[in-house]
């Protein structure tokens, strides 16, 4: 049986590249985009040539209408839902606290969280009907480790890694997994645009690798959280960071 994926933000970044990476595993694929429609069929497109099946389907995840509409034309296409990979950007400001406006930091926070609850509340319940599932979430090592400027990335990033584990918690005895992938700075992705290309080429140099994380190494780490063998692995934070941060 071919599990369908639903990958939100999978146009471009780790979402285009776990959509490939679930592809070859055999993985329906569900394309979600908010404004880049021929980035997400050009996505489709290579999906498809590695084998697997996809579509790309438009929604704003901050928008419960939406989010809604994805989710039934995904079970109307395929049936389910068997694994939610939320990754989409949501828009944030880089600034100090002391340049920080409520409107900033607040709303961030609440979209952060709003798109996190909405896409989960809507997979969620054909999953315990079904007693199973996988839910994986994109978040940062900046929600536990600060750098400048990056606060309500940080901070909204924290509040969702909090969110995935209690949702882990309720989820755990019905068959249903949840966890946060934190990649360190991604090589070629959107958010790199908020920084100049000195402070990107500091960042890895600073590595202890010697580099920036591939979205490909992104995406086959968020591959096993969403593959069957990872059954007894939920609530878990999973750094992706070449070392930088060990525990």
């Amino acid at each position: 049986m071919s599990r369908v994926a639903v990958i939100t933000g999978a146009s471009r970044g780790i979402g285009a590249a776990s959509a490939l990476v679930l592809a070859e595993q055999g993985f329906r694929v569900v394309v979600n985009y908010r404004s880049s429609a021929e980035q997400a069929d050009e996505v489709v497109q290579a999906a498809t040539v590695a084998g697997g099946e996809a579509v790309a389907i438009r929604a704003d995840v901050t928008a419960s209408d939406d989010v809604a509409a994805m989710v039934q034309e995904t079970e109307g296409r395929w049936g389910r839902v068997d694994v939610l990979v939320h990754n989409a950007l949501i828009p944030f400001d880089v600034t100090s606290f002391a340049d920080l406006s409520w409107e900033q930091l607040g709303g961030k926070l609440d979209r952060e969280l709003r798109a996190a609850f909405l896409v989960t509340k809507a997979v969620v319940p054909g999953m315990l009907s079904r007693g199973y599932g996988r839910l994986v979430y994109l978040s940062t090592g900046l929600s536990r480790r600060p750098r400048p400027g990056m606060i309500t990335l940080g901070t909204a990033k924290a509040a969702l890694d909090q969110f995935v584990r209690f949702v882990a918690l309720e989820m755990a005895p019905h068959g249903i997994t949840a966890n946060l992938v934190a990649p360190a700075t991604v090589a070629e992705t959107e958010a790199n645009e908020l920084l100049m290309a000195r402070e990107v080429d500091q960042l890895g140099a600073t590595n202890p690798m010697g580099r920036l994380v591939r979205p490909n190494e992104v995406a086959k780490t968020v591959a096993f959280l969403a593959s069957e063998d990872s059954g007894f692995t939920t609530g878990h934070y999973l750094p992706v960071n070449g070392g930088l941060a060990m525990d």
